[in-house]
């Protein structure tokens, strides 16, 4: 079932088309056809955006049954023993690549195959093990966190899980669990977020299809056996064409990796270009039918983003660690830092957000593994939420380090102090706000989730191209919604001094549960408010959507702490602790979430649209000048063109 050679003599049925030419509303009605319509599982964070805080959905807290419980344990012991005996770090970060004998160890423990399950060759680790094993490795190097990461979580294992034949499964995953490294491939040079515009062609020719194009920032790319390809296959007599995956093998004749990139972190990440030409791959080779492409993408990523948020766990740790050791010994005016206020509250955001991190992240896994959930939104929050809160401790423990903070690891050892790296794990982490849909495209991604329940009963309303009939009908439909749904805002469980009893104790949690439901009731009147007053022009208020999905994102880590904390106290882990950190970050989180609601009236975002208007117009070119420009010469964007390649292969496959 792997990519034959290039046969001189064929030649495909159509030629590689150009890029496409889409407008704003053709892009959105892609990405609405690649989203998943239904909702057949109940969801706590679409209940939330609801204003319905459905705390039996995730209370008490799931857990893993003992037998999957007891084989992550196992893992995860002999991969820390790996981490803390083979793994360089430092050396990864000197030569900006990982030594193949570090991917060969990994391959040896069955890492590759940490999510395949047992009978293809893998560990068949749960998600909330596999996530911790994740942050684990992501500690040691978080460049290898992301080559694992890339494989598994967004790589050939996963597509193939949930959409491969059991021919496709039996020839690719056994492979994939010990000695194949894979990479995913979407992005091209001019196309990111908005895969309407996708070029790369997969044109059918027989029993095979030929496909032409380049492929951008391709995690794993330099190093990958196989590749995920989303490429477009266009429309002819029996086949219905739309963009569509496939398997590829790096080795095929035509697959040229052109260039590994270089970043700012994660220097060890085997990151490149990929170009495709005239590359033939068997049609047994294509991952579901034709036009599934994006929503087979869509899908794969609702677990698989939980891999970021896993390693953004593990760097909170490293924060906290590195934070409290520190600022104990470093003194200053009498005292150790830690004890002056303005480091201290920088050290309790840095604990009380890891805490309620590692609940967020723990909760959805485990509901990942349960089966019982749709977690399309709360895996799309522990992402956003994740990367963004992770950022900002990292920044923090730069911060509380001062000037060592800002010195590299290689030369505070040079002069003889702790080689400390925080300046690295600012720049790994920075990666992760963009990553698998940046914070923008996140929230963008999250509020058309949180409103699909309005644009299922109001939708016709407001869109241009509905008949006069199809709005009315939809008034009917949207009378009767509303009038049900918005008397029950008014009042809830969050106004009754009693509720939530069972979170209290020492300390008590339960204010932070009845602050949370009535800010969730908040949030659906405000949602439901926008839409009343903005209409069709809602989708454009992108400032608006954010902060509906950030005060989301606060509510929903609220929610998870405080679950989590009764969990431990139930099972008698350092119970009294987790209340305290709970309660820290529930306070903490309630500070940004009033700041927030505040915002969705009161701010700058017509101002803002106004002077981006100018700025565009060179309005203010006047502002730019007094500064040498070097960034040198050059196109913005490269040129994409299909065609053979011009450059040595830099492909290296690690054996």
């Amino acid at each position: 079932m792997s990519a034959s050679p290039v046969k001189p003599s064929a030649q495909p049925s159509a030629q590689p088309s150009a890029k496409p030419t889409v407008t704003e509303r053709e892009a959105r009605q892609v990405a609405e056809a690649a989203r998943e319509q239904g909702w057949r599982k109940p969801s706590f964070a679409k209940e939330l955006f609801l204003g319905r805080f459905r705390l039996d959905l995730i209370h008490p807290h799931p857990l893993p049954p003992t037998e999957d419980a007891q084989r992550g344990e196992e893992f995860l012991a002999k991969l820390r023993d790996f981490c803390e005996t083979k793994i360089d770090a430092a050396r990864i970060e000197r030569e900006a690549r990982i030594p193949d004998e570090v991917v060969g160890g990994l391959k040896e423990l069955g890492a590759l195959g940490m999510k395949i399950d047992t009978k293809y060759g893998g560990l068949g680790l749960t998600q909330v093990y596999y996530n911790k094993a994740l942050a684990l490795v992501g500690s040691a190097n978080p460049a290898l966190g992301a080559l694992l990461s890339a494989h598994q979580s967004i790589g050939v294992p996963q597509p193939l899980k949930l959409f491969g034949t059991q021919e496709q499964k039996d020839e690719f995953l056994p492979r994939c669990a010990r000695t194949d490294i894979s990479a995913f491939l979407l992005t091209e040079p001019d196309v990111g977020s908005d895969p309407a515009r996708l070029a790369t062609s997969a044109v059918p020719d027989g029993d095979d299809y030929v496909l032409d194009g380049v492929k951008l920032w391709t995690t794993n790319g330099v190093v990958a056996d196989l590749l995920v390809v989303m490429a477009r296959v266009p429309k002819s007599e029996g086949h219905k064409g739309g963009i569509t995956a496939f398997v590829v093998e790096t080795a095929s004749e035509g697959v040229t990796v052109e260039h590994r990139n270089a970043f700012m972190g994660l220097r060890g990440l085997e990151n490149g270009v990929t170009r495709f030409h005239q590359v033939r791959v068997p049609a047994a080779n294509r991952i579901g039918p034709e036009g599934s492409g994006l929503k087979i993408a869509l899908t794969t990523l609702n677990t698989g983003r939980l891999s970021l948020p896993a390693m953004c766990v593990g760097a909170g740790k490293w924060c906290l660690k590195i934070a409290r050791e520190w600022s104990a010994v470093r003194e200053q005016w009498g005292k150790p830092v830690a004890l002056h206020e303005a480091v201290g509250a920088k050290i309790s955001f840095i604990a009380a957000t890891t805490f309620a991190l590692e609940a967020v992240l723990d909760l959805s896994s485990q509901m990942a593994d349960e089966n019982r959930n749709d977690i399309r939104i709360e895996a799309a929050l522990a992402k956003l939420y994740g990367s963004e809160m992770a950022w900002l401790m990292a920044d923090e423990l730069v911060q509380i380090r001062g000037g060592r903070g800002f010195e590299t690891a290689e030369s505070l050892a040079a002069r003889g102090e702790r080689a400390v790296p925080a300046e690295q794990i600012l720049r790994d982490l920075r990666i992760n706000r963009i990553f698998e849909g940046s914070t923008e495209i996140m929230h963008l991604l999250i509020a058309r989730e949180a409103v699909d329940a309005h644009l299922s009963v109001a939708g016709d309303l407001i869109d241009p191209d509905k008949s006069l009939s199809d709005k009315a009908k939809a008034g009917a439909n949207a009378g009767v919604f509303y009038a049900k749904w918005l008397p029950k805002l008014v009042t809830g469980a969050g106004q009754l001094p009693r509720s939530y009893a069972e979170f209290k104790h020492e300390v008590d949690l339960s204010p932070h549960l009845r602050y949370v439901e009535r800010s969730a009731r908040k949030l659906a009147r405000s949602t439901f408010y926008a839409m009343s007053r903005w209409q069709g022009r809602m989708e454009t208020k992108q400032g608006f959507l954010g902060r509906i999905v950030d005060i989301g994102a606060e509510l929903f880590a609220m929610s998870a702490a405080c679950v989590r904390a009764e969990l431990l106290r139930a099972q008698g882990e350092n119970g009294r602790e987790a209340y305290q950190l709970a309660d820290a970050f529930c306070r903490q989180a309630r500070v940004r979430v009033e700041e927030l609601f505040g915002r969705l009236w009161t701010n700058t975002d017509d101002v803002d649209r106004a002077v981006v208007k100018g700025v565009l117009a060179g309005t203010y070119t006047w502002l730019e000048e007094g500064v040498v420009d070097l960034s040198g010469e050059g196109p913005w964007i490269a040129d994409a063109t299909p065609g053979p390649a011009k450059q040595e292969n830099v492909h290296r496959p690690i054996r």
